[in-house]
């Protein structure tokens, strides 16, 4: 935890947001990243997307089980989505999603938003063309040499 959070101290000082993250596998530090939104120009840019990106290059895999993360703060919603994408095992973090949003970050309102049907949501969203996209879960359906992720 001291390495991700270092790693959010330095992320700060090169003009990076807050955030530090680190993917272990039995005790050994498989990735590490810090946010580099600000830095790419990328939204997606998070430290712990980031660091996932690095781990499953490295090891060959798009499954990450058997490897945990920690992480500077709680993981907002992308994160934690990509974490559970990813199977690790277990996520270890310091400040939570009160902290980031006293400090200014979305995390807790996106968190909220998420738990209101879509139509109640601030962003306006509406199915769209559904018959047609259906196609394509039919033709995966019934794919019998597909990758089940």
């Amino acid at each position: 935890m001291m390495r991700a959070i270092t790693l959010s101290e330095n992320s700060v000082k090169n003009g990076g947001g807050p955030f530090g993250a680190v993917i272990v596998k039995n005790g050994e530090i498989i990735a590490e990243a810090s946010n580099c939104v600000t830095i790419d120009n990328d939204p997606t840019a998070h430290a712990e997307v980031s660091a996932i990106r690095k781990a499953t290059k490295k090891l060959g895999t798009y499954d990450l089980s058997g490897c945990e993360i920690y992480t500077s703060c709680e993981p907002c919603p992308m994160c934690l989505g990509a974490i559970y994408w990813a199977h690790l095992d277990k996520i270890y973090y310091a400040n939570d999603r009160k902290d980031a949003a006293r400090i200014g970050f979305d995390d807790d309102f996106i968190y909220q938003e998420l738990e209101q049907k879509p139509q109640y949501r601030k962003k306006p969203s509406e199915v769209f063309m559904q018959a047609e996209a259906s196609k394509a879960f039919d033709m995966w359906m019934q794919k019998d040499d597909k990758t089940e992720y």
